[in-house]
């Protein structure tokens, strides 16, 4: 074994007759930290695959009642007033409460028993709670179906703590971005299987079984989410090994797999948590600065994001001289469309060399003070569309809204490029190995608490100001700028902290 030489013996021993008479010029300095980086390493495929099909099934059993939902209540004949489904139809917020209180309890169960039973089982309870939803024959079967699937989708903050294990410094800015287009995939493929689906009988008079499916008119979309959940327990049951380093460790030992220390590297990212290593608490977790401006600055992330999605759709149906855009149906379906293709390729093309270039935490907070910008651009919009003066042509006036409206999806989207980057920083600053599931939990849980009041509130707020003609029906606007604001300030402690060196591996763990 080579002896250890200190930096002066190393200097005396490489200094020799061969030795170049610049050696140490700092054209040299630059090719040694080159040949020294660490290379890039593997993607786990079959792991990341597993999870991301996993991560597919929460958005589709989430958004496939969508398309049908009213109509399957109002076929329950629960009132006589079609105006007031909509009353019965707030039971999807079920699901997203439910959601809300399982999501950090699953998040520490799997700091406890490992990652890979908890994944399992989450998929597992959403195809069966989905299954049981398409037979539901009254009101109370439709809430407890909603409400079980609520529960196990909870461990959305899980498959973060999975891929933060599997992956390292190295490779993370491949995996994550992948990783984070399934949420809106699954959120497109939801609604498809819903619209195409329900009724069948009605649709496809040939099928069979179709008394069975006349009986249950909205068993087969359901069917077809929860054979999609299927799909992912068996990719995780065949593909998906245990990530957790505790549960790593004594499977290690108990196959008397032993480890020589002279030569084996372990990346810092992927070495196993030591014994003394204890799950903390979610109020010794919100003790640390960063931990605590993550979980704000996402909570306030998630609030505009989630409200930018529902007041833009309000904003394009509302007609002009009202102070939006008065688009068609199929017109803002056309824009959404737009959005999810700049979303896509943004995540797949230019997120992971963002990651590799620029300072995390920096890229950060640029995305989320992104949102003041397209809160702000929608009256814009408007005045374009307005053309009072009568300067533009018609036709040009419709371009630059089309322009516009582009534009400001394009900004909206590199906006939500937060979502994947605060997952990197999750893991980046977990105080210790043993609570990434608990951080993970403590941060979705933040995410999820404003997503589930953002849309009630912002369509009051959109709603308020046109009732009232405040600031030209743009109150709205002023709100939703003051809000992005205070994401930004947020993200921006996010982004001291990391200047300062502050980070969660490198703190002492609370007693």
């Amino acid at each position: 074994m080579t002896p250890h030489l200190s930096r002066n013996d190393s200097l005396a021993t490489l200094c020799d007759e061969s030795t170049p008479l610049l050696y140490g010029h700092p054209h040299d300095e630059i090719e040694a930290q080159k040949s020294t980086r660490i290379p890039s390493s593997p993607l786990p495929k079959r792991q990341l695959a597993a999870l991301c099909a996993t991560r597919l099934v929460d958005p589709v059993a989430f958004t496939q009642v969508f398309p049908y939902i009213n109509e399957f209540l109002a076929s329950l004949h629960l009132t006589d007033n079609p105006s007031q489904i909509g009353f019965y139809s707030g039971v999807e917020s079920s699901f997203a409460v439910t959601q809300l209180c399982s999501i950090y309890h699953w998040a520490r169960l799997s700091d406890i028993v490992g990652r890979r039973p908890v994944i399992i089982g989450g998929a597992a309870g959403l195809a069966v709670s989905t299954l049981f939803f398409g037979v539901s024959t009254n009101f109370l079967e439709i809430l407890i179906s909603r409400c079980i699937a609520g529960i196990f989708s909870g461990t959305a903050a899980v498959l973060l703590s999975a891929l933060g294990e599997i992956t390292d410094s190295t490779n993370q800015a491949q995996a994550f971005p992948i990783f984070g287009l399934f949420w809106p995939l699954g959120s497109i493929i939801g609604p498809l299987i819903g619209g195409a689906f329900a009724n069948p009988a009605d649709h496809f008079s040939n099928i069979i079984g179709s008394e069975y499916l006349r009986k249950f008119p909205y068993f087969l979309p359901c069917f077809v989410s929860g054979l999609i959940a299927l799909v992912a327990v068996i990719a995780a049951y065949a593909y998906l090994e245990e990530t957790l380093p505790s549960k790593r460790q004594l499977n290690c030992e108990s196959s008397n797999e032993t480890i020589s220390d002279s030569n084996t590297h372990l990346h810092p990212d992927t070495m196993i948590a030591s014994e003394s290593e204890r799950i903390l608490t979610m109020y010794e977790l919100f003790s640390y600065p960063t931990i605590r401006d993550l979980s704000i600055s996402g909570c306030a992330l998630s609030f505009v994001a989630t409200a930018f999605d529902v007041v833009f759709v309000l904003f394009c149906y509302t007609s002009i001289s009202a102070g939006g855009l008065g688009f068609s149906a199929s017109q803002i379906g056309y824009s959404l469309a737009v959005a999810g293709s700049i979303s896509a390729s943004i995540q797949l093309l230019f997120l992971p060399h963002l990651l590799r270039t620029f300072n995390n935490a920096k890229l950060y907070d640029f995305c989320n003070c992104l949102w003041l910008l397209a809160f702000a651009c929608l009256p814009i919009l408007n005045l374009i569309a307005r053309n009072d003066t009568g300067l533009l042509p018609a036709a040009t006036a419709r371009a630059l809204v089309w322009l516009g409206v582009a534009l400001v999806l394009g900004v909206s989207r590199i906006g939500c490029l937060a979502y994947s980057i605060s997952m990197v920083l999750v893991k980046e600053n977990t105080p210790n190995l043993a609570s990434l599931g608990a951080t993970n939990g403590l941060v979705q849980f933040a995410m999820c608490s404003s997503r589930s009041i953002s849309p009630a509130f912002v369509s009051s707020t959109f709603a308020w100001s046109l009732g009232y003609n405040l600031l030209g029906g743009h109150m709205w606007v002023i709100i939703m700028v003051g809000m992005s604001v205070v994401s930004c300030v947020f993200s921006r402690r996010v982004a001291q902290h990391a200047s300062s060196g502050d980070k969660g591996f490198s703190q002492m763990i609370p007693t």
